[in-house]
């Protein structure tokens, strides 16, 4: 299953997401190999440089470590850190956005709830 990459982001930085996702899954866990570079761009056909920059991205933040001759391997407590970094941006990204405007809309906190529970099917509102 390829995946095929969004025009509106650069590559690399979906690469990196989904070794991340991956990580955040528990597809890969902790100490567990991580797919090599050489692996990573003869599956998605794309060049490797841009593989690189990806992979190199994680290992700056301590997400995978080098194993020398031997590959790419994910870091103690790299999913608490993605997890972390995610419900950050999540926050930013989302949350911040809602609560502005329906504060806007005069939608109070208990409505937005309600809301939440009707798109997850919880509730019939």
């Amino acid at each position: 299953m390829k995946t095929v990459f969004n025009a509106d982001k650069p590559i690399y930085i979906q690469v990196r997401e989904q070794i991340e996702d991956q990580i955040i899954n528990k597809q890969l866990k902790e100490n567990d190999q991580a797919p090599s570079t050489n692996q990573l761009v003869n599956y998605y056909k794309i060049n490797h440089a841009t593989v690189s920059k990806g992979i190199n991205q994680l290992v700056e933040e301590d997400i995978l470590y080098k194993k020398r001759g031997i590959g790419m391997f994910v870091a103690e407590g790299a999913r608490k850190k993605l997890l972390e970094k995610r419900r950050q941006s999540f926050i930013e990204d989302y949350i911040v956005t809602l609560v502005r405007e329906a504060q806007k809309l005069e939608i109070t906190n208990d409505e937005i709830l309600k809301y939440i529970k009707r798109v997850e099917g919880s509730e019939n509102v």
